[in-house]
């Protein structure tokens, strides 16, 4: 059994934070990858390096442009099969002013690469769409 999920579902899905995906178009074509993330004041935040490939790819030069960009969270039982998947779709920023910062490092977002990891990224959600699959 399929079952569509409202945003509310989908929120208190990925409330407890852990790892998803994001997906954006980068200078070499489709890119997706893993990190942690937190969910804060209804927004998606990660951490990367300083100058890292994905700080340089979300990047668009413009002042107050942002980046769009998906974002997969997922939680399956391969044995029981059953599971729910939740996308967030909307813009990701760079958390560059102070004060901004010092609200989201409050959302204990943790790293499991070794290295500076001090650049915080946010999605502001446009869309956030889930589904569950049960037997």
């Amino acid at each position: 059994m399929l079952e569509e999920l409202d945003e509310a579902e989908c929120l208190r899905l990925i409330a407890p934070g852990g790892i998803g995906r994001i997906a954006y178009s980068g200078r070499y074509g489709p890119t997706v990858f893993p990190v942690n993330y937190r969910l804060f004041e209804q927004t998606i935040v990660f951490r990367t390096a300083q100058d890292s490939a994905t700080d340089e790819d979300l990047r668009t030069g413009i002042a107050h442009a942002e980046y769009k960009v998906a974002f997969e969270i997922d939680d399956f039982d391969t044995a029981a099969r059953e599971g729910w998947s939740v996308l967030v779709q909307g813009s990701a920023h760079h958390v560059d002013s102070e004060a901004e910062r010092a609200a989201v490092a409050t959302a204990g977002v943790d790293t499991w690469p070794d290295g500076d990891r001090e650049l915080f990224l946010r999605i502001v959600p446009s869309r956030v769409t889930g589904r569950r699959v049960r037997r």
